[in-house]
């Protein structure tokens, strides 16, 4: 009876390590499925998802898995070549658009030496107002496509208080215009990051070109100790709501008819090709755009 028992329990003990070694494997294969998969979505490569285990359902899970990762990768190339495909495109037609917008701004330059009456001159003023808002748009979509169309950018060590305070000093006389006397606060240490310099300009120019645009009469700009940057100004006929999709591309409001709606969306992507952040919202009827970089 003793035997009988204690080779019952023999066998309970195998049954029970047999099944833990087969829960260790499974779940080894599923760890190796999962970091496996983690790599493939990160990576472009053909390699496929390949297992220890000789299981054939976690053999046949990563084969279901390969599969629906090959037509992922298709997707994903062909999306690419349509991407790649439709910035060249948008570049190409945005350059050839120089050459009548040149021929255009000519002609009316000629017409301006004729005589001509009140109400001739009152149509080509609006022609040549339609013209440079056109000429802005088509700039402004060249620009874009270089840049999403770049390569790596390249970054060095730059002191943001500074390249600040010159993209500042670059709109004193729009300021002027407007009549805005803007309040700057900024560190009195340098602030150090590893940006690239031409991407950091077109950012603060975007960005202080969109407040001056939309403002009521000021202008704000505070850097804190930690880099981190605040632009301000009061529009009282903006909401939340319009302020939320001022990122998006190509969206403009009536306050800035004449704007392309890509300074900001230029902004944005250059802001997080460098690894930063940038945010905007409406408070207290200000437009309040939050810019930092990490260390």
């Amino acid at each position: 009876m003793d035997y009988l028992l204690f080779f019952i329990i023999g066998i309970l003990l195998m049954i029970i390590f047999a099944l833990t070694a087969k829960f260790f494997l499974l779940h080894r294969s599923a760890q190796e499925i999962r970091e496996a998969f983690q790599n493939r979505l990160t990576e472009d490569t053909n390699t496929l998802i390949d297992i220890s285990s000789r299981d054939p359902y976690m053999r046949s899970l990563a084969a279901d898995i390969n599969e629906q990762l090959r037509k992922l990768r298709n997707e994903r190339r062909r999306y690419q070549q349509g991407d790649r495909e439709l910035k060249e495109a948008v570049m190409n037609i945005s350059h050839d658009l120089r050459t009548p917008l040149t021929a255009i701004y000519g002609y009316l330059s000629l017409l301006d030496r004729e005589e001509k009456s009140k109400q001739v001159n009152r149509y080509l003023s609006q022609i040549e107002n339609r013209v440079k808002a056109m000429s802005t748009l088509t700039e402004e979509l060249f620009r874009y496509s270089v840049i999403t169309s770049a390569g790596e950018l390249r970054p060095e060590r730059l002191d943001m208080v500074r390249a600040l305070e010159e993209s500042l000093l670059s709109f004193y006389g729009s300021m002027q215009e407007k009549g805005i006397r803007p309040e700057i606060h900024m560190p009195e240490s340098s602030v150090y990051r590893e940006l690239d310099a031409s991407a950091l300009g077109r950012i603060f120019s975007n960005i202080i070109s969109n407040a001056l645009k939309y403002s009521d009469g000021d202008f704000i700009v505070s850097m804190e100790d930690n880099g981190s940057i605040t632009f301000a100004n009061t529009a009282k006929d903006m909401d939340p709501v319009t302020v939320g999709k001022l990122f998006d591309k190509f969206y403009t409001v009536e306050a800035g008819r004449n704007s392309t709606g890509l300074g900001l969306s230029i902004a944005k992507l250059l802001t997080e090709k460098m690894g930063g952040s940038i945010e905007a919202e409406y408070r207290k009827n200000k437009i309040i755009v939050h810019l930092s970089f990490s260390k």
